[in-house]
């Protein structure tokens, strides 16, 4: 049986265009630190044709690990964190809980990118959570508690811990909140 993380490809489709999303609007914090480097930016722009139905899940699978990848070649804290997010959008073509991932990496990388501004990683989540429309919200809200299922990325574990945990439980926080039928925040 698959993992509850794994979800099924036409929901992995849709939440793979927010997870882009999230990880685009923290791009430049990657590309500020090396221009030349394409992956984290390819590996959004694949991310987005994988939510339109123009790239199959086998394919990104076998490539979700190159934009992760990329944050080696960078030291700057946010643009770590920028291309992780990149990498964890590129991942939901696997399973749908990176979706969520490569949220907390985007929050995580606006709050690194604005150390001096308390609320930048609380903003960050607002934003996602603004443009997180209704079947967006119907298909996390499918998704186990982080840290409560083993069987993906939202099992104990790195995405479970710290801040970007702390950042999980808050989106998912938020979502078990909001009315399937919402409109808004």
């Amino acid at each position: 049986m698959p993992s509850p993380q794994s979800l099924s490809e036409a929901d992995r489709r849709i939440v793979a265009a927010w997870a882009a999303d999230c990880a685009e609007r923290v791009l430049a914090f990657f590309e500020t630190e090396a221009p030349a480097d394409g992956r984290p930016r390819d590996a959004i722009a694949r991310t987005r044709a994988f939510a339109r139905g123009e790239l199959d899940a086998a394919g990104e699978i076998r490539r979700r690990f190159v934009a992760g990848r990329a944050a080696h070649a960078v030291s700057a804290p946010a643009a770590v964190a920028a291309a992780r997010a990149a990498g964890q959008a590129s991942g939901v073509a696997h399973m749908g809980a990176h979706a969520l991932g490569a949220a907390a990496y985007s929050a995580k990388a606006a709050g690194l990118a604005a150390a001096d501004q308390p609320t930048a990683i609380s903003d960050e989540i607002s934003w996602q959570l603004e443009h997180m429309n209704a079947q967006v919200r119907a298909v996390l809200r499918q998704l186990p508690p982080v840290g409560e299922d083993s069987a993906g990325p939202l099992g104990p574990g790195i995405l479970a811990s710290g801040l970007l945990g702390s950042i999980i439980r808050t989106i998912q926080a938020a979502i078990a909140a909001s009315s399937p039928q919402d409109g808004a925040w």
